[in-house]
């Protein structure tokens, strides 16, 4: 056992700030076991949204030591102990009290993408052909656990706070799962352009960096979107070709 101290931010929209609490810790503990231990002994009231602590309900996401991470997965043995750890909110979305900010504008924003939108069966008993490939390409997207670490990472959302322009990578990932899926006819890249504002995205790669589940983010989601989108609104053999069919 050992003696740690932490930082905690206490507050509510109206302002707030650090507290610390020294509590023992004991090896295979994780932060969530911390928060809990704090909250069981020193802090009753102390907010903190979770679920599963299991990695796989995306509830416990909060800033640790300045990074977005999951609390039930962050073990203190990979934290330095030797000085104060930081435990804060997310600060892409609204705070409601210390731990637990309002992520309610992300259920939003999914209601607004286009829907998944079948082609017609292309087989005699009704069913459809595809490829298992196209069918793989997209099995990546759905481990999503809608933490939010990404949304919370993203400096469009974070730092600049275009919320009202920009659907972060979360519901590109989203997206990227619905556009790519080889059933799928809808076309979703004019409000990829427009109303979600994909060319805000200068594809640092933090998001994929932050993401639990490991899925690649940039590399698999945005930048084909983005690829999609540039070919279907500024390649110039393919404005020429809509200019002659006048669409």
């Amino acid at each position: 056992m050992a003696s740690v101290t932490f930082r905690i931010w206490r507050g509510d929209a109206n302002g707030g700030d650090f507290k610390e609490y020294t509590t023992e810790v004991a090896p295979g503990m994780v932060v969530l076991d911390v928060v809990h231990e704090i909250q069981a002994t020193q802090a009753h009231d102390l907010a903190v949204r979770w679920n599963c602590k299991a990695g796989k309900c995306g509830s416990c996401s909060a800033e640790i030591n300045g990074h977005p991470k999951l609390m039930c997965m962050t073990r203190l043995n990979s934290l330095p102990l030797d000085r104060p750890v930081t435990i804060e909110p997310m600060r892409a979305f609204p705070l409601i009290k210390d731990l637990a900010t309002d992520v309610s504008w992300n259920f939003r924003v999914k209601k607004g993408i286009r829907p998944f939108r079948p082609r017609k069966p292309d087989a005699p008993d009704g069913t459809w052909r595809m490829e298992q490939a196209d069918v793989d390409r997209v099995q990546e997207f759905r481990k999503c656990i809608e933490c939010f670490l990404c949304q919370d990472v993203c400096h469009v959302l974070r730092n600049h706070r275009l919320h009202d322009k920009f659907i972060g990578p979360r519901f590109f990932t989203y997206t990227a799962a619905l556009e790519m899926h080889p059933l799928d006819e809808e076309n979703r890249l004019g409000d990829l352009r427009k109303t979600g504002g994909i060319g805000y995205c200068n594809i640092t790669k933090c998001c994929t960096k932050v993401c639990p589940e490991e899925i690649h983010i940039t590399d698999n989601a945005i930048i084909p979107l983005k690829e999609r989108v540039v070919d279907q609104y500024y390649d110039p053999l393919t404005r020429l070709f809509r200019m002659f069919r006048g669409s």
